[in-house]
Formats: C-alpha cells, structure tokens, sequence
C-alpha cells in the first residue's frame, strides 16, 4: 500500500521533532561536563595568566589599550567590567576576583553562582582588549557559557560531597552537550574554510609554514624542508582531519572515532601552529562530544 503524502509528511514532522527533542532535551547526567568544567576552569587560570602579566600596562591609565584605541576595534554595543576601573588597585581586585571564579569553577564550589561569574569576568576581559583574544580565548568564552546552562556541579565537585545525594539527571545537561557539540563542529568548519583561502593549503606547503615559525612548538621544519612528499601529508592530513570532524560529529556510527581523534589530533595541530592553548581547548570539546549512556536512546 502506497503512502499518501500527507501521511508520509506527517511521518518526517513527527521524526524531526523526536530528535529535535532528544538533541536538546533528553535529560542527561553531569559526569561529561564535570570534567569539562574542571578542564575550563584549569585552562582559565592560565589563560588569564597570560593576560596579568602586564595588567596595569595594558589597561591602567595611560595604558595601551586606551579608550580611543579601544573605541576603533569594539562594537559599539559591547560592554566590560574593566571598562569601570582603571587604578592598578581596582584592577587588579576585579582580576584576581575572576582568577578565583575559575578556581572555584574547576573545584566545582557555588558552581550555579561560579559559572556565570566566570562566564562574565571572561567576557569583560576580552571585550576590554578585543584585539589581544587570541583563538583560545574564544573558545574558553564559548565552553564558560555552555556550562552556565548546564548543572556541571552534580558531580565531581564540592557541590556534589556538600549535597550529600546523586543528583537525577537533567535535560539542562544534554541542552549544554548539544551546545558543545554545534560550537565543536562550527569552529573546525571554520578553520578548515579560513585555511583553504592561502594557497599553501593547497600546494601542500602549510605545515612547512607553521612549523617553521618561532611559535611552533614541534621542531619538524628541517625534517619537512627535506619531504616535500611528507609535507604534503601532514597538510592534506590536517584539512581532511578538520572536514571529518566537522561533519562526522554529527553521524552516530562517526562521532565516537572522530571525537577521540579530536582528544589527540587537536592538541598535535596547535603545538604545530604555536596554539597549545587553542588546541588543549579544541580536545576539551572533543571530550564533550564523546557519546553519554543517555545517546544509546537516541536515533
């Protein structure tokens, strides 16, 4: 018997709108974001590490970052908490501050309070010096609010030994993993479309490039500069590990090989690049798109 089109269209809504529904909100434990949690709160702290070392130059009075240099690359809409401070005393307070929200995100300590201070002292940090963000700091901005909506707190942390119970799982949870997973996949796709623009990710010369840069932390140019045919490899290697991660985070039968290829692929192309930090960030997301005990349910 033949399926009339109103039937068979009623049969996809009803389809799409199940998975739509488990994507988002089949409720899900913590146990995947609580490590992410502790990683981005790790990452944090050394992430702003970097930016102290020379706080009150950057941002103090008379610092580099002035309100017309400021006023030149900031959107007009954007706002900052340093925007309000400008002796080293206050700065300094205001920095420390969101060092500690990091602390206490990592050991998972007034999480539901924690994680949207950190997600705010991150942002203000950026938004005050647009130009300085480089592409870990960026993606650290985007895991801090992933896990503002999610109750990364259940377990791991001092949250979970002070309520004394198993937290039930929750569709929060699973909103925050379907989050991770998009950003995961939108910021490889990005990289690979950002790379294919130069010509040496074509010819096959662009690991030879990065990795003959000062900021290259894999010492492989003369090794490289010897193999034009393994120079070739690892660049083709590299846009192709990148497209596959991309679209294969959205396969069931795909996503756990290129998740795990992601943990170790991700970090090996940012010491390539000199973007350690970039590339441990990139393998943290990787992690959060590993599939749960919950994805077993799902289509």
């Amino acid at each position: 018997m033949i399926e009339s089109p109103r039937n068979a269209v009623a049969d996809f809504c009803r389809g799409g709108a199940v998975t739509w529904e488990k994507f988002w909100f089949l409720p899900a434990t913590a146990s995947r974001l609580a490590v992410v949690r502790i990683l981005a709160g790790l990452l944090g702290v050394a992430l702003a590490w970097s930016w102290g070392t020379d706080l009150v130059g950057w941002f103090g009075d008379g610092g580099i970052v002035s309100p017309a240099v400021l006023e030149a690359w900031r959107s007009p809409t954007a706002v900052s908490l340093f925007d309000f401070v400008r002796s080293p005393p206050a700065l300094w307070a205001l920095f420390l501050a969101g060092v500690i929200a990091f602390v206490l995100l990592a050991a998972g300590a007034a999480t539901p309070i924690v994680a949207p201070l950190a997600a705010i002292f991150w942002a203000s940090l950026l938004h005050r010096a647009p130009m300085l963000a480089g592409p870990a700091d960026d993606v650290l901005a985007a895991m801090l609010w992933c896990l503002v909506v999610s109750r990364a707190g259940d377990t791991l942390s001092v949250d979970r030994m002070l309520a004394g119970r198993e937290p039930a799982p929750s569709w929060r949870n699973r909103t925050a993993l379907g989050l991770l997973r998009i950003h995961a996949s939108v910021i490889a796709a990005a990289a690979i479309l950002s790379q294919l623009k130069a010509d040496i990710w074509w010819d096959g010369t662009a690991a030879w490039w990065l990795a003959s840069r000062e900021s290259s932390r894999i010492g492989i140019a003369g090794i490289l500069a010897r193999s034009e045919w393994l120079t070739n490899l690892v660049t083709h290697a590299i846009t192709l590990f990148e497209g596959a991660f991309a679209l294969g985070l959205w396969q069931r039968l795909c996503r756990p090989l290129v998740a795990w290829a992601g943990i170790i692929c991700w970090p090996l192309i940012g010491l390539l690049a000199g973007e350690t930090f970039w590339g441990g960030a990139m393998a943290i997301l990787s992690f959060a798109c590993l599939p749960t005990a919950e994805d077993d349910t799902r289509p």
